[in-house]
């Protein structure tokens, strides 16, 4: 079973990549409005359009785990993508990890090793 583990990490990446790309697509926007116009304008964000990118492989590649992984140890690696989230935090939006969050991560680690088990 271990053969999850470069599906599910390349999924992550996916995932946490389209979350960057979507926070960035919102940093060029100007103040969030539940407006019409914010999401057209949206819409036309190049930002924007790699985030739907990003998401859409990672929604094709997630069927694939699902097709051929049992569902209650493909749905907990989702995890991962905290991981990969907190390193993107740091290495796009220089921001700092306390180590409270970092134990947090090691235990997610930790956890998806016992599910692949």
């Amino acid at each position: 079973m271990w053969r999850i583990i470069p599906y599910s990490i390349i999924q992550c990446i996916l995932l946490s990549g389209g979350q960057v790309l979507l926070k960035f697509a919102l940093e060029k926007m100007g103040a969030f409005r539940w407006e019409w116009s914010f999401f057209t304008a949206l819409l036309t964000n190049w930002w924007f359009l790699a985030c739907g990118i990003c998401y859409g492989a990672a929604t094709v590649l997630w069927m694939y785990i699902l097709k051929h992984f049992p569902f209650s140890m493909a749905y907990p690696m989702i995890s991962l993508s905290y991981v990969f989230g907190m390193f993107a935090a740091i290495l796009f939006f220089h921001e700092q990890v306390s180590l409270t969050r970092w134990t947090g991560v090691f235990l997610i680690m930790v956890g998806c090793t016992l599910i692949v088990k």
